[in-house]
């Protein structure tokens, strides 16, 4: 049964032969036969390049040059994911209204003013010392699936069919947009500007969790927070949002009726409305666990390294496995799939892991505006120009829009206030020449040494990182990394005047930041939480908001018990269900009056409880309605009504609430104490009573884990504006889960797992094919694909995929190879 399938394509004047032979409908390798095979015959590779794909959808690429290995992973990667890059590209150059229309136009004009504009071969190789080169060939291996597409439509997967468009080629400046990097903190600047209308700095600074000192959080006298904009982030949120489809957007065939129209997107809204508990993604969750444990804790005496990265659930995921073998490589692991090289992996020295890292690198300006001249704004005391920029963007079913782009020395001008003669810009550091996201790992994979790995990490500017390290000489260590403004004069927290009385002055050098190697205790952990030392040195390079501590406390207590771990351990902790905010609110109920039988039953329920948000678990499904109810109630009480909206459902942090129950103050009430347990019980109350609703008077039917409560259901974009039909056919799940926001499995607080850590990653230094990984819903980002959501149950049962790192192992689990050849005369005659 072999067939051989011959098709010649067109690209960059030559002509491509692809030969495929071997089974075409069976999965060779669980028949027990060889491995299906197909070879490509391809112009501008310089030797042959093999690509080895495993049982769990990982290309495991060898290559003999270097050019020719990332132009073999932009290609692997664009067969993969196409759509997926299809979306970045056109978010990247600002053309997405060119298929979604006017609605767009927002997003478009965002983009636009936040590209990069400067010296592009500098950009390139800040990333690597041949960063050209390698995005160069990345990009002619991405160009080069495209041009197959081009010649044999069939082949583009069912959502380009859907929206009726095809993809467009790339560039370099494509692959080093800034659009998806995480950056901070100007969101909550406005917040804050926001919620200062109506209450004062000492009473948001009462609701806010600063840690780090006592940072400036007035705002300066020339800036009145009664006239400030609501919506002076609109361009600046639409460049960054994900992209939202529609029913209008796909063909009648795949179209959902009008009447169930409720827009998913790709990713998260920074500046949505109050989400439902189903939709809700408080931004403390979405952050990351990593840690790197010395070989005096382990069972075989090396180090280990663990990494869950936690971002947004989607279909596709946002990450994809490689592994890529050339000349001066020899790494494996995951990154965004439209990046060459690798964020989080390992070669053949040393594994490292990355979390999000707190820095505030952007700032927003307000100036005020030339009354005879809206293009001039005052800067020290004269008139200044502002730079303007005539755009054209083009628009699905109209002309093309003309648009203007402007920018002050700090940056893009993203709102003018005509009636008030303001004007508003970004400074970002983000937008400094080297600062795409992600990018400068390429000099992380060929680390081979702590030092070594250091250096690298003092090329990461974007996003800003913990990124740990874990080697076979036994050493472990952590740097954080980003590129940090020096505020001299402010904190950063709210807008300040572009007068020029708040500059930056310049950035700390990255290797400044807290770092450490070979710490006593044996292990190094961070989640997000607030790391720096006591007595650090710059004050001025200080950020002042992170992620409540209840990650990195389990971690810590983990890992320093005194046990020897292993690979198995570590699996176990990154799947940890264990609650420590259960652990202190629970006892809040112990010996309290409650009238309700049926609170008194659940309170009963809670006291005998472990803590444990298993997804089976009743006393967790609970303690989940009890603390939602308490932090709303908390909100009620404590945030002025007309700033609730503004500060959303995040607006208490846990951490917070719950310091204030264990010692609560004079807005309680008179008796504050009295206040706390009549609060603490009428949560309690509301919480049965919602769960009753939902589930009936049976307490054992409220387990946490089922799809009515905590389920993950992971969302294709489009998949709010297609039938039922084709709906199942882009999701996956639903599962039950366990564990919530504050757990170290870190499924989320709300009823559906949004976010959290969809790539996992346990690096065994003793014996590389040791270590095991997971990547939820699958590599393939085509739904006709069968490594699309081959990887979901795996990951829902908190298991694991062993990552093949020889090439013994990688042999041993080979589904398919594929050759790709330079094409030769003969091939281009054919």
């Amino acid at each position: 049964m072999v067939n051989t399938i011959k098709r010649q394509v067109a690209l960059m004047g030559a002509v491509v032969t692809l030969a495929l032979s071997g089974p075409t409908a069976l999965d060779a390798r669980s028949a027990g036969q060889s491995p299906a095979a197909s070879t490509l015959a391809v112009a501008g590779l310089e030797r042959a390049v093999e690509i080895r794909r495993d049982r769990w959808g990982i290309n495991h690429i060898y290559a003999q040059s270097e050019a020719d290995l990332f132009f073999a992973q932009g290609y692997a990667a664009a067969r993969d994911r196409l759509f997926q890059f299809e979306l970045w590209r056109r978010q990247a150059t600002g053309t997405v209204a060119e298929i979604l229309g006017r609605r767009e136009l927002a997003r478009d004009r965002g983009t636009r003013l936040h590209m990069f504009r400067g010296n592009l071969d500098a950009e390139l190789n800040h990333y690597h010392p041949r960063g050209k080169l390698i995005i160069e060939s990345f990009v002619r291996g991405v160009n080069a699936y495209i041009a197959e597409t081009e010649r044999t439509p069939s082949l583009l997967p069912l959502e380009f069919r859907m929206l009726g468009i095809t993809p467009g080629r790339w560039t370099p400046a494509v692959v080093i947009s800034r659009h998806q990097s995480l950056t901070a903190n100007i969101t909550d600047e406005v917040r804050s500007m926001r919620a200062l209308k109506t209450m004062t700095p000492e009473a948001l600074r009462e609701l806010m969790y600063f840690q780090g000192g006592e940072p400036v959080f007035t705002p300066d006298a020339a800036l009145d927070p009664k006239t400030f904009p609501d919506n002076v982030l609109e361009l600046y949120s639409a460049f960054r949002n994900a992209v939202e489809f529609k029913p209008e957007d796909v063909a009648a065939e795949f179209r959902a009726p009008s009447q169930r129209v409720a827009a998913v997107s790709s990713g998260p809204t920074p500046d949505s409305p109050l989400p439902t508990p189903d939709s809700f993604v408080d931004p403390r969750d979405i952050g990351s666990n990593n840690w790197v444990v010395s070989g005096s804790r382990t069972q075989s005496t090396y180090p280990i390294m663990a990494n869950d990265p936690h971002r947004v659930q989607g279909a596709p995921s946002l990450r994809y496995w490689v592994h890529l073998v050339g000349p001066g490589w020899n790494v494996i692991g995951g990154g965004e799939p439209v990046l060459p090289g690798i964020s989080i992996g390992h070669n053949e020295y040393g594994a490292w892991g990355l979390t999000i890292f707190g820095n505030d690198n952007e700032d927003l300006y307000v100036y005020d505006v030339n009354p005879a001249n809206p293009n001039e704004y005052r800067y020290q005391g004269g008139w200044e120009a502002m730079r303007v920029v005539a755009d054209t963007i083009p628009v699905k079913g109209e002309k093309p829009e003309t648009v203007e782009l402007k920018f002050t020395r700090h940056g893009p001008v993203i709102f003018e206030d005509r009636a008030n003669r303001k004007a508003y810009a970004v400074r970002a550091a983000w937008m400094e020449p080297g600062s795409a996201p992600y990018l400068a790992s390429l000099r992380m994979n060929q680390a081979r040494t702590w030092e070594e790995f250091r250096e690298a990490c003092g090329y990461s500017r974007m996003p800003a990182e913990n990124m740990v390290w874990a080697d076979r000489t036994g050493t472990i260590g952590w740097q954080a990394a980003g590129i940090q403004p020096l505020r001299r004069n402010w904190s950063g927290l709210l807008p300040v005047p572009g007068d020029g009385r708040y500059e930056w002055d310049g950035y700390l050098p990255i290797t400044a930041l807290p770092h450490e190697v070979n710490p006593s205790r044996g292990f190094v952990a961070t989640a997000n939480h607030y790391l720096f030392p006591n007595d650090y040195p710059y004050p001025e390079a200080m950020h002042y908001t992170w992620a409540d501590p209840y990650r990195a406390s389990r971690i810590t207590e983990v890992l320093g018990s005194g046990r020897l771990f292993s690979v198995a351990e570590m699996a176990r902790l990154q799947n940890d269900d264990l609650s420590i905010p259960a652990r202190a609110l629970v006892p809040l109920l112990k010996d309290l009056s409650l009238s309700n039988a049926a609170s008194a039953k659940a309170r009963d329920q809670l006291m005998a409880w472990d803590f444990v948000m298993d997804k089976s678990s009743v006393p967790a499904g609970i303690h989940a309605m009890w603390q939602r109810r308490l932090l709303a109630n908390l909100r009620e009480q404590l945030v002025p009504e007309g700033a609730r909206a503004v500060l959303g459902q995040g607006a208490v942090s846990l951490k917070r609430a719950i310091d204030w129950l264990y010692a609560p103050d004079g807005r309680f009430g008179a008796d504050p104490v009295a206040a706390r347990d009549a609060l603490v019980a009428r949560s309690l109350d509301e919480a049965v009573a919602e769960l009753t609703k939902r589930f009936g008077a049976d307490m054992a039917k409220w387990q946490w884990g089922q799809e009515g409560y905590h389920h993950a259901l992971i969302r294709h974009p489009l998949s709010a504006a297609v039938n039922d039909t084709t709906r199942a056919k882009l999701n996956a799940g639903p599962a039950p889960r366990g564990g919530d926001g504050t757990t170290v499995s870190a499924t989320g607080s709300g009823d559906n797992q949004t976010s959290g850590g969809s790539f996992k990653l346990i690096a065994d230094t003793e014996d590389w094919d040791n270590s095991i990984g997971l990547n939820t819903p699958g590599q393939s980002g085509d739904p006709d694909n069968k490594f699309y959501r081959n990887l979901f149950d795996l990951w829902a049962k908190g298991r694991y995929f062993p990552v093949a790192y020889s090439r013994k192992k990688v042999e041993s689990v080979t589904d398919s190879v594929t050759q790709l050849a330079p094409a030769t005369t003969s091939t281009q005659q054919r």
